[in-house]
């Protein structure tokens, strides 16, 4: 499980959350809107997806600007946050570098 108190962990669980509401946009908010005639689903959550979106942008720009990954790695995470399961899918790839980072910082 990612941990929040590193810099690499906070992107990795954002990622995951944005990959959540990613897939509840497409796969519940979407067919509500057309299916059901319900766009307040998908106006809620595409407020709630672009957030974490944006959040997701910032964590990664962040542990890409603290030297807690390379720039090839942020870049995967940016495109693999374009697509469904994306994060979920590169994640065991940070999970390394999480480590890494706990690790440099005495265990916390």
């Amino acid at each position: 499980m990612p941990s929040w108190n590193t810099a690499v962990g906070r992107m990795r669980a954002v990622g995951m959350l944005e990959s959540v509401s990613f897939i509840l946009l497409m796969g519940v908010a979407m067919p509500l809107k057309y299916l059901a005639g319900m766009p307040e689903a998908v106006k809620w959550a595409g407020w709630i997806h672009g957030i974490l979106f944006i959040a997701y942008g910032m964590t990664n720009l962040a542990a890409l600007t603290g030297d807690r990954i390379s720039f090839r790695k942020s870049s995967i995470a940016f495109m693999a946050s374009l697509i469904p399961f994306g994060p979920f899918i590169i994640d065991r790839r940070f999970a390394e570098d999480e480590e890494i980072e706990r690790a440099s910082r005495g265990g916390r």
